[in-house]
């Protein structure tokens, strides 16, 4: 027998389950918990009572009868509703939608056959609900009170499974520009990493692009800028910055961005005579590492990240093209890496201090 009739108050209870006052208690059978816990919410008025008093309630009642809170919460609110608590194992669901087949669930496509993809359950629930108390549609006179759980049930019998039709996923969009790969310079001069630096949107007020363009071997870099990374604005100055270049161009890397990887920049790569044209590969983020890098220690560290409109483009451009790219190209030295083998036989590569020169000094 449960030896908490001394428990009167919400401190009483609190105080029990904090431990401080030492209570014994006896398991009761089930029938006997479902009228203790019964008794208990009608005592202390539990409808009544805040949110914090309720959670302090339930636990109090899942300790004393041993029950989960999952099943506490069942038993209260059929307490809320029905004022009594009663077992309800055994007894077949009341629930009107029990014989429902899987095949009456799913939204007729065109010809009869089900769709490839269903509708989400909200929908599909609302429109048998429509069907039936709007148009009068005897057939739906099941589904129209059917609720979202019960449509999630039957979605994932197999029955319905087996005749919702095939489900065709997204196809990827193969675009046959540019070969997905890493270059390979292989110490040679003229493989380029290109990507674009967006200098913010403020208030409606869009701001200017930066395009940045870095050897992978020597790290000459130039640098433009441009009101947008439309064609009529990117061509003009991406052709500037490659013929820029004191060596022959053979390779133009980038990433997968729409600006690069269209047929008006591999015309004018062709026009140019550059033989290979590659973007970056899925999870590979260290395929446009270098060009990555320099957007933050070159492009960022002298234009910062503040918004600049685009109506100054021109302005920055003069300054890009004609000041810093050439700062950057014979006086802003560059580590350069080393490649030393460890000794488990991996190649590791070095920066020390004194391989540090610019780019002209290297080249």
């Amino acid at each position: 027998m449960l030896k908490t009739q001394g428990l009167q108050t919400l401190e009483q209870i609190r105080a029990f389950l904090e431990g401080s006052q030492p209570l014994g208690f006896e398991a009761l059978p089930r029938d006997s918990a479902y009228d203790f816990i019964a008794r208990t919410l009608r005592q202390f008025g539990y409808a009544q009572l805040g949110k914090a008093d309720k959670g302090l309630l339930r636990s109090y009642l899942c300790k004393v009868t041993g029950l989960s809170r999952a099943q506490m919460t069942r038993l209260i609110a059929q307490f809320r509703h029905a004022g009594r608590i009663q077992d309800r194992r055994g007894t077949p669901s009341p629930s009107v939608h029990t014989p429902l087949h899987p095949r009456g669930c799913r939204s007729p496509g065109r010809g009869g056959r089900p769709c490839t993809v269903p509708f989400p359950v909200p929908p599909t629930r609302k429109l048998c609900t429509r069907a039936y108390t709007v148009f009068g549609d005897a057939r739906f006179v099941r589904l129209a009170g059917i609720s979202n759980g019960h449509l999630y049930n039957l979605r994932q019998s197999k029955t319905y499974q087996r005749h919702r039709g095939t489900v065709d996923k997204t196809r990827p969009v193969k675009v046959p520009i540019g070969e997905r790969r890493k270059p390979r310079p292989e110490g040679r001069p003229g493989f380029l990493r290109v990507d674009s630096v967006h200098q913010g949107d403020l208030d409606g007020i869009k701001g200017l692009y930066h395009i940045n363009l870095v050897d992978e071997v020597t790290q000459f870099q130039f640098i433009g800028s441009v009101e947008r990374t439309s064609e009529r604005f990117l061509l003009p100055i991406l052709e500037a910055l490659l013929t820029a270049f004191p060596f022959t161009i053979l390779g133009f890397h980038t990433d997968n961005g729409s600006e690069y990887i269209n047929r008006q920049v591999a015309g004018l790569l062709r026009k140019l005579h550059i033989q290979e044209f590659t973007k970056s590969r899925a999870r590979r983020s260290n395929d446009n590492a270098l060009v990555e890098s320099k957007n933050g220690s070159v492009v960022r560290k002298h234009l910062g990240y503040a918004h600049i409109p685009s109506r100054f483009a021109q302005r920055v451009n003069q300054f890009t093209q004609n000041i810093l790219s050439p700062y950057l190209n014979f006086h802003r030295p560059c580590f350069f890496p080393t490649k030393v083998v460890d000794a488990k036989g991996r190649v590791r590569k070095r920066y020390p201090y004194t391989t540090m020169m610019t780019p002209y000094d290297y080249y």
